[in-house]
């Protein structure tokens, strides 16, 4: 376990996938991450790669050769390498391996950068082609709060609050197959919270697995107080899909910025003409970085 802190937050990452595993504050002295009951679900914030959600069938075709893959790729069940340990900074790697190859036939480091200052905490993707063929990938995070925070509240007090958005878009997944479901669109009509935009977290909300929305349209979302205050916000600007998920009455909600997503139902295509796909030429670099903010109920 690897921690990072100053005199407003302690975070700490484990090497196993480069997980985050707390975000404490210590003015409220409250863990504001979901500590990952395996009751509900017992993951905490793992890292999405080289799949967000699930391919099509559980495989994709590349240079007509089918690999099979399960939900969210292999990155967060493997073992990183801490290569940078700083008072305010942590750097993971993850290379390539042959059982790796089996599953994702390119030459790659993954790295994870925490960076923390004051009241934000920074998480930065690096994916390296180490490849001589082109690469292709999604990537995505998945971090997961902890709702209710405050004494003698429900989470169904709570509100999902955004940016500059009066009407949102979603999508849903197929049951029990792990893919989107783009024949319907659906509305999630929003109202205002002082400065913010935004719904109260529904008691079934998420009966039908993550709300996935689409075209960039969320680049900031916020859990909001009962008063309406944000208690934590997640920026993740220039981000193409975003997802929102919790478990039916689990104590936790998921903000999970997303670069590609889980295949259409029914996409059959090779990987490089999934939709979002995203690529690398060989010897290239992809980056991006989302911030998440803990606030205080005073706060402006």
């Amino acid at each position: 376990m690897y921690r990072i802190e100053n005199p407003y937050l302690k975070v700490e990452v484990s090497s196993h996938g480069a997980e985050l595993q707390s975000i404490y504050d210590k003015e409220t002295e409250k863990e504001v991450l979901w500590q990952g009951d395996p009751k509900y679900w017992g993951r905490r914030s793992p890292i999405l790669f080289p799949n967000v959600g699930r391919h099509s069938g559980d495989f994709y075709i590349w240079k007509e050769k089918k690999f099979s893959t399960k939900q969210h790729g292999f990155a967060r069940d493997m073992e990183f390498s801490c290569i940078e340990e700083k008072e305010n900074e942590l750097v993971f790697s993850l290379q390539d391996t042959e059982k790796t190859k089996e599953y994702f036939p390119f030459s790659f480091e993954l790295r994870i950068t925490y960076s923390l200052s004051d009241r934000e905490l920074q998480v930065k993707w690096e994916v390296k082609n180490r490849d001589q063929e082109t690469m292709f990938f999604t990537i995505g995070g998945h971090p997961a709060f902890r709702v209710p925070v405050l004494e003698e509240t429900v989470q169904t007090d709570y509100k999902l609050l955004f940016k500059g958005n009066k009407e949102l878009e979603y999508k849903l997944i197929c049951p029990g197959e792990g893919t989107a479901d783009s024949s319907h669109c659906y509305k999630l009509s929003l109202e205002k919270y002082g400065e913010y935009d935004g719904c109260r977290i529904t008691e079934n909300m998420f009966d039908r697995d993550a709300l996935i929305f689409d075209k960039g349209q969320v680049q900031w979302a916020a859990i909001g107080y009962p008063d309406g205050k944000p208690y934590l916000s997640l920026e993740c600007e220039g981000f193409t899909h975003f997802g929102i998920w919790s478990v039916p009455g689990a104590p936790f909600v998921c903000l999970e910025p997303w670069m590609g997503r889980c295949d259409d139902h029914g996409f059959a295509g090779e990987i490089s003409e999934k939709p979002g796909i995203l690529k690398v030429e060989p010897s290239g670099t992809f980056q991006k970085s989302y911030r998440i903010k803990v606030f205080t109920p005073q706060s402006d």
